[in-house]
């Protein structure tokens, strides 16, 4: 079978490189030939990361996909990530369902939201029903979780399977004791989700520094204007080394805020936390309290106090904190791994 993957992003973009290339060795292993195209490349993805001009590059990347699409009737299945043009109306995905070509389309972010609660008035009107018509034309819907997934049975979808976005626990090992005497309180993140969700609990991460003596580590971010406490560390991302940075964590953070698009996050961050056996504080919004047992794997909290209260609880019981990592590892040993995930996903396409 000959499947072609019409990924957003290059390996470099966080959801393409979990949702799609991370799979790849498992469906090359079927005897599936996958052949990948991505809509925005390294390149683009380095530029806006940075903060720089992205806007002449874009036209380019329809372009090269138009160019892509013309190939179609060679494969077998198209496997597409979120939708093949961005804010243009369904008529790929239409002519694909016209030509009785059998696509997969799989979603980890609320993207409808971009369409249906856009500021823009003419987008709203003329897009926001666009993911639903792609939804409802697919073989199958994938939904990395059950938010996203009611949204593609109310569009029409014909198939829908909810696959969270899991790691490999090859790259994650158990953090082995730490040398230093510091607590560290860590997140892990890109600059537009440090900006939308981080920087909305500055104030408690600043008292959190001042009253409890921690430690602050952000991943992903190698500079900001804004005034996080005394004791932060800004961390440049690669996925080298992003494991050993997380391993010196004593608790992650996940904060979102409460709106429709934080509901379709797929609470990947408390995962990740997961992984590598330390609890977490996450914010009580979407899938973050399917995965975060409260009490049990972490706690969730919405306000200061709650926050501070967790935090405290965490810093002076050192025997139920590890106990707490080691349940949240458990729970991506059983549930939320590759290993698991592909099974089902190489089913799919097999089908």
């Amino acid at each position: 079978m000959k499947v072609l993957f019409l990924t957003k992003y290059s390996a470099l973009g966080a959801s393409s490189r979990l949702r799609t290339f991370q799979y790849l060795p498992f469906y090359r292993e079927a005897g599936i030939e996958c052949i990948v195209e991505p809509f925005f490349n390294d390149s683009y993805l380095e530029r806006l990361y940075n903060g720089k001009g992205i806007h002449l590059l874009v036209f380019s990347f329809y372009l090269k996909r138009l160019l892509v699409l013309l190939s179609i009737l060679k494969y077998d299945k198209i496997y597409i990530e979120k939708e093949i043009f961005p804010y243009l109306p369904p008529f790929a995905e239409w002519i694909l369902f016209l030509l009785k070509k059998k696509y997969i389309v799989d979603y980890d972010d609320a993207i409808f939201h971009n369409y249906d609660r856009n500021k823009n008035v003419i987008v709203r009107i003329f897009l926001k029903n666009k993911i639903d018509s792609v939804m409802k034309y697919a073989e199958v819907v994938i939904a990395g979780n059950a938010y996203l997934a009611q949204r593609a049975t109310d569009a029409g979808a014909k198939h829908t399977e909810i696959i969270p976005t899991v790691v490999d626990l090859k790259r994650y090992t158990v953090r082995s004791e730490k040398k230093e005497d510091v607590f560290v309180i860590g997140w892990i993140g890109t600059k537009s989700t440090f900006e939308k969700h981080l920087l909305s609990i500055k104030d408690w991460l600043i008292k959190a520094q001042q009253l409890l003596n921690v430690e602050l580590h952000v991943i992903g971010i190698t500079k900001t204007e804004v005034f996080l406490g005394d004791h932060v560390k800004l961390i440049p991302w690669t996925e080298n080394t992003e494991v050993a940075h997380l391993s010196k964590f004593d608790v992650g953070i996940m904060p979102l805020r409460d709106s429709p698009w934080e509901r379709g996050k797929c609470a990947y961050k408390i995962i990740q936390y997961f992984a590598v056996g330390i609890p977490v504080i996450a914010s009580d919004v979407g899938m973050n309290a399917e995965v975060c047992i409260n009490g049990e794997t972490g706690f969730l909290a919405n306000t200061e106090e709650g926050f501070l209260g967790a935090l405290k609880f965490l810093i002076t019981h050192e025997d139920t904190r590890k106990e707490m990592g080691m349940k949240g590892r458990k729970v991506v040993e059983k549930t939320f791994n590759v290993e698991a995930t592909s099974k089902i996903l190489t089913n799919i396409i097999l089908n």
